[in-house]
């Protein structure tokens, strides 16, 4: 038996420990910024969770679906994610994030420099407004 396995564990030491955000501060500012949503309610930081729940994390442009297998408190490696999480993400959503990787807003031509302070302004407007979509 593995001493990971547990019955019941924080959203957020969850969200760790299955490497959706790097650091356990990370998980937690994303449940109280209302980021998760556990079977489609937005949840705080001490939320238990067990299995067979679904776990929705919006991060801007993506929202990722993933269903509990099993819970667990440790961080584990890479490689053993697939047993204790399901990545229920449709493929469309995943597409998205190469869709930001080309964005004309931000792309300057060789030799222009650096934008003025009136160009930064218009691209951040740009990006917060696709953002927000």
């Amino acid at each position: 038996m593995n001493d990971n396995l547990v019955q019941a564990v924080r959203i957020d030491k969850y969200l760790w420990a299955v490497r959706i955000y790097k650091t356990r501060g990370q998980a937690t500012s994303a449940c109280k910024m209302g980021r998760i949503l556990v079977n489609g309610n937005p949840v705080k930081p001490s939320k238990n969770i067990e299995g067979n729940e679904i776990i929705t994390v919006r991060k801007p442009p993506v929202m990722y679906s993933y269903r509990v297998i099993r819970p667990l408190s440790n961080r584990i490696p890479a490689k053993m994610v697939e047993s204790y999480l399901k990545d229920l993400t449709p493929d469309s959503e995943k597409e998205k994030l190469s869709l930001k990787r080309t964005d004309p807003f931000g792309y300057r031509k060789k030799g222009e420099g650096r934008p003025t302070k009136k160009e930064r302004r218009i691209i951040d407007k740009w990006r917060n407004h696709f953002e927000d979509l």
